[in-house]
């Protein structure tokens, strides 16, 4: 599969990797010790099987505003919740259609799509991440650039 992300700014890429630290001060396992060179903060707006060349022109609306607020708990995830403020659904929405005639996943399709980034992957008991960040403030920022994740290859390539 080949991910479309948005990585955010360097502020806000800095606040995220901060929750990936103080969950691993914590003695919980987080995203903190995932040491491929391709691990950083991201969201990632849609995956298919490839990539047509419309996805890079879907991206032309970068940079786009990005509100980090809540924790939600996916089975063994623990995400950061991001806003979907209208201008990260239409781009969204607008890369979904760039890749059509792939196959997609369809957890990213428009409307069941739950924009989030990742703090914690191999999260056994989510009370006690709750309560490790019952105080986790709102952060904001913006989505400055786009990347593809190939998974066959383990590769990062940028797409803006």
């Amino acid at each position: 599969m080949h991910t479309v992300e948005l990585t955010l700014d360097p502020a806000l890429d800095g606040q995220v990797r901060s929750v990936w630290q103080r969950l691993h001060a914590a003695g919980l396992p987080s995203l903190a010790t995932h040491r491929h060179p391709t691990n950083r903060p991201h969201l990632t707006l849609a995956a298919a099987d490839r990539l047509t060349p419309e996805v890079t022109t879907a991206l032309a609306g970068l940079p786009v505003e990005a509100v980090l607020d809540g924790l939600i708990f996916f089975e063994r995830a623990v995400v950061w919740r991001v806003a979907a403020t209208d201008a990260l659904r239409d781009l969204q929405a607008e890369v979904w259609r760039a890749l059509t005639g792939t196959e997609r996943n369809p957890q990213h399709a428009p409307g069941a799509w739950t924009p989030h980034v990742s703090l914690a992957l191999r999260a056994k008991d989510h009370s006690r991440y709750a309560a490790e960040l019952r105080d986790l403030p709102v952060a904001r920022g913006r989505f400055v650039q786009a990347r593809t994740y190939n998974s066959a290859t383990r590769t990062v390539t940028a797409l803006s």
